[in-house]
């Protein structure tokens, strides 16, 4: 591949929302539409089954996924999208990094923390091992670059250290990864404004095939209340999607109200609820069209693994060789 690569990965974990669409796959499609890059893009399902999950949803989660990806925009004619476990070199490499990784680097990782805390009664290894297979991930396709959200960013050290490590006991092979940060702030809960969108909380969050009448009972049930004089973080975050989805002269319209001080939430709100649902119309119709395809979406992401494989491939026979298993 002449160009430098990059790698970015979503987990099949449920339906995505706004926050999502604003902080990854608007990214990915404007990655992938530069020319600059050759996009490796995966629905990492090994990452999702530490978590609590049913079978039967799984294999929903993972054509929803898929639909998500290419109603946004990823083109399977120039990105290499593909699912996870059907490239085995993954987990081959995650276990080869697995030997050189101290228990102690995995154990201070700050996500770990919070989620075992949320699973509580299923603290597994994969919960523990998270980052490794995601060095794994990026490192099997000699990924130069990861567009990535700030709260990946100790995986990511993490990633660099894995690589150094290697480097030094078997020679060097892998390049450090540079992050590409994703700028776009936070999208936050529509009832709790100080927490992050989560899928976890439905009532609070805009997932993207949301019908319209479903924008606008969410939106207006988003909390909004502040002390006297000062901008709560529920308005905050209304005028931060409104700058993103509105038009400009609803956006001058609204600022202006805020400075002068006769917003009128509701207005917001129901503005607000127009342009979301006007935004996501031709997703909403091209994501039902390719859910009503299972077989083509699979083929997308069959033909997509191959493609993977064969860089994958490549680099784990080459990553043996350094090893001494070849």
């Amino acid at each position: 591949m002449s160009k430098p690569t990059i790698f970015s990965g979503i987990q099949p974990s449920g339906r995505l929302h706004i926050g999502n669409y604003l902080g990854a796959l608007t990214n990915f499609v404007a990655l992938q539409n530069s020319g600059q890059y050759q996009c490796v893009f995966s629905l990492v399902d090994y990452h999702s089954i530490s978590e609590d999950y049913s079978p039967q949803e799984k294999r929903e989660m993972i054509l929803d996924l898929a639909a998500n990806f290419l109603a946004a925009g990823v083109d399977s004619e120039k990105s290499i999208l593909f699912l996870q476990s059907q490239v085995p070199e993954h987990t081959e490499l995650a276990w080869v990094f697995n030997c050189i990784t101290p228990v102690s680097e995995l154990e201070r990782m700050t996500q770990y923390k919070d989620k075992a805390q949320k699973q509580s009664k299923n603290i597994n290894m994969g919960l523990l091992d998270y980052p490794v297979l995601m060095a794994a991930d990026i490192l099997l396709y000699r990924a130069t670059a990861v567009p990535v959200g700030l709260d990946q960013k100790q995986h990511l050290e993490l990633t660099n250290v894995i690589a150094r490590k290697f480097n030094r006991r078997f020679g060097n092979y892998f390049k450090e990864i540079q992050p590409l940060w994703t700028h776009f702030p936070k999208v936050m809960d529509l009832k709790r404004p100080d927490k992050k969108m989560s899928k976890s909380d439905p009532s609070g969050c805009l997932f993207l095939d949301d019908a319209p009448d479903v924008v606008l009972k969410k939106l207006k049930g988003a909390v909004t209340a502040s002390a006297a004089g000062k901008k709560s973080p529920g308005e905050e975050n209304l005028m931060l999607l409104l700058a993103h989805f509105g038009q400009a002269e609803e956006i001058a319209y609204f600022a202006d109200a805020q400075k002068t001080g006769t917003l009128k939430f509701s207005e917001l709100k129901e503005t607000l609820a127009r342009d979301i649902s006007a935004y996501f119309a031709g997703f909403r119709e091209k994501k039902q069209a390719l859910l009503n395809r299972p077989e083509y979406l699979a083929e997308v992401l069959g033909q997509g693994a191959q493609q993977a494989r064969k860089i994958a491939q490549t680099t784990f026979i080459e990553v043996k060789q350094k090893i001494g298993l070849l």
